[in-house]
């Protein structure tokens, strides 16, 4: 079964960037192709054609290869809501919660899955992309390793390493990186790819050939940095955006298990809205309109942001005739209280809300995993469509003022008396062109412009596509993916 990994010498070094543009365009040869992770750990996840819960770096490598995505391609799943422990997706279902040193123990039963995951869909697709998480270098966590080298062995498949030359040192990255691994483990690593290089690549190539020298294996190209590209973060926050004039200012206020934040890149690429965020320790950025986004912790971050001060200020954005909109969990801060009787998030217990919507969330068992499309209930009653993960069942007087009405008829969100405060459990929302130009127009933006997030991730990644054309040696590539001698 044609298979090739993609290893990163580094967290963040283009693992994802490398295996989306690899499906793009072994696609546009006319190769069926699937991406797949054996394990992720993100608080970015996206929900699946099959109801499942998977990493949106892999929902966007699915998009590339022109496939909905499934859970089998994101078997294992980490969605950390501690400093050690986190929540546990298999297949698309979270089974609990586990501590770090309880899921190394977990990993032989976990490598099942993911091996069961991989045959079926290697059954079903003739090639397939597999991105490694951290670095096999991380030689701490070798022992029943599922994400890299454990997993690169178990299947039998070469690997490709990538290294991000803006961190420097990317020959100490690549070559140091090769000397840790053991024997059979450097065999089955094929060539590098270097990513992310500004200025003249003839500079660079007495270091290239040396690598070729030092390790005698290949490097298969050199990616530049693309002007213009946008690709869904993994897991960190990226504020990166265009320079704009006199636009409208959106504040996100960061916590420490803010999830699935991507929900704002629809907003950072439009060219009449500025989207800052608010850290700890820093001047709260002045705003337009406040929302709160989603929370893998939804009692710990509305505490943290009540320590931060920032619920007053949300109080004074308010006084002064600002919105403010809650997605998710942000959604649930808004209302009265938060209580989680089992202790599913943090210890058993309630909190009190920011009592901005008259409305009460309890957390239960099982969580919600659901695409949907609605009925956006502003002045245009534009329909929507996103998806919806999340454990609370929300209550209350204000459902009856739902800002979302689904196509089952059931109500989601709720909009606040006097039209300042909105919230609802809608992931994507800013996706849906119109949608998010009545939100905007909602929100205070006069004449909000129409964004297609959609086609324009289509053009990033074709950009993408087209960059791994022209500056990496895809035929060996393939010749590699193919298990042919170069």
């Amino acid at each position: 079964m044609p298979t090739l990994m993609i290893q990163g010498a580094t967290s963040d070094a283009g693992k994802s960037v490398l295996a989306t543009g690899l499906c793009r365009w072994l696609k546009r040869q006319g190769l069926a192709v699937a991406p797949f992770k054996p394990q992720n750990m993100a608080l970015n996840s996206a929900v699946t054609q099959d109801g499942g819960e998977i990493g949106r770096a892999q929902a966007v490598q699915a998009q590339a290869a022109g496939l909905e995505p499934t859970s089998d391609m994101n078997p294992i799943l980490l969605k950390p809501n501690s400093e050690t422990g986190a929540q546990i997706i298999v297949q698309g279902r979270a089974i609990g919660e586990m501590e770090a040193k309880t899921f190394h123990a977990y990993k032989p039963i976990a490598q099942k899955a993911v091996l069961e995951s991989y045959y079926r869909l290697a059954s079903l697709y003739p090639y397939i992309i597999v991105e490694g998480a951290g670095s096999p270098a991380e030689v701490n966590l070798r022992a029943g390793d599922i994400a890299n080298m454990g997993f690169a062995e178990a299947v039998d498949c070469p690997v490709i390493l990538v290294a991000d030359i803006e961190k420097g040192g990317v020959f100490a990255h690549l070559a140091g990186t090769l000397m840790v691994l053991a024997e059979s483990e450097k065999n089955r690593i094929k060539g590098f790819v270097v990513n992310r290089f500004r200025g003249d690549v003839s500079i660079l190539r007495p270091g290239l050939t040396w690598l070729t020298d030092f390790t005698a294996k290949p490097v298969f190209g050199v990616l530049p940095y693309l002007l213009g590209f946008h690709l869904e973060a993994e897991d960190a926050v990226d504020g990166r955006q265009a320079p704009k004039v006199d636009p409208f200012k959106v504040t996100v206020p960061i916590t420490p298990r803010i999830s699935n934040h991507t929900d704002f890149d629809p907003l950072r690429l439009n060219p009449k809205v500025e989207v800052n965020f608010a850290r700890p320790g820093q001047k709260f950025p002045p705003a337009d309109l406040i929302i709160l986004a989603g929370s893998k912790s939804v009692r710990s971050d509305l505490a943290f942001l009540e320590a931060q001060g920032w619920d007053q200020i949300l109080k004074r954005h308010l006084r002064y005739g600002g919105k403010i909109l809650g997605l998710c969990g942000g959604y649930q801060m808004l209302g009265q209280a938060v209580h989680d009787p089992r202790g599913l998030e943090s210890q058993p217990g309630s909190t009190l809300g920011l009592g901005f919507l008259d409305l009460e969330t309890t957390l239960e068992p099982e969580k919600q995993l659901i695409n949907v499309q609605g009925q956006l209930n502003l002045d245009s009653k534009p329909l929507v469509k996103g998806y919806e993960i999340h454990a609370g069942v929300t209550t209350g007087p204000d459902l009856k003022r739902p800002l979302i009405t689904r196509a089952d008829g059931r109500p989601d969100g709720a909009i606040s008396l006097d039209d300042q405060v909105a919230g609802c459990y809608l992931h994507g929302i800013f996706e849906n062109p119109a949608g998010c130009q009545a939100l905007l127009k909602w929100a205070g933006l006069t004449e909000p412009p129409l964004l297609d997030y959609w086609s324009l991730r289509e053009g990033s990644i074709d950009l993408l596509a087209d960059s791994l054309e022209k500056h990496l040696d895809l035929t060996a590539i393939l010749r590699v993916l193919n298990d042919q001698p170069n």
